[in-house]
């Protein structure tokens, strides 16, 4: 099967919903795909808007959702606040490294999730879809300031 564009993936998303694909939403998509860091609904929004594009921040909140169901972008995580989301269509699998000083963030996967995850299936009967990890910690820089401090 070709590649499809996360255009092409989310128009045949919304059909099979008996959903309409709007210019709306599907500027919305373009912007988030040309993001490639996580972000959140009040960052898109500002962006959006500073590139003269018209659409409501409801909008970008209905979308959300039905861009998760439709496995594109995934909800990452929660700071203050805000939800964070990165797109994951075409990209592999991976876990999240979060400094709680800096904020910094490092991704990463490892090949012994896999293993993990079939264990835990066969433990516990389920079938696994996927996983989310984020280990929050201090980076080797802030650690460095603390112990300089």
């Amino acid at each position: 099967m070709a590649f499809q564009s996360e255009l092409e993936v989310f128009r045949k998303f919304l059909k099979n919903q008996g959903m309409r694909y709007t210019p709306e939403r599907e500027a919305i998509i373009k912007e988030i795909f040309s993001i490639h860091d996580h972000f959140d609904v009040d960052g898109l929004y500002i962006s959006m808007r500073r590139k003269g594009l018209r659409v409501s921040k409801a909008s970008i909140y209905r979308l959300i959702p039905l861009l998760i169901e439709a496995n594109l972008i995934a909800e990452v995580f929660f700071d203050k606040g805000q939800t964070y989301y990165e797109h994951i269509y075409g990209h592999e699998h991976h876990c999240h490294l979060r400094c709680k000083e800096c904020k910094k963030i490092e991704e990463f996967s490892d090949p012994r999730l896999k293993d993990l995850e079939k264990e835990l299936s066969e433990r516990f009967g389920y079938k696994i879809l996927t996983h989310k990890l984020q280990v929050i910690g201090i980076c080797s820089k802030c650690q460095a300031k603390e112990d300089s401090a």
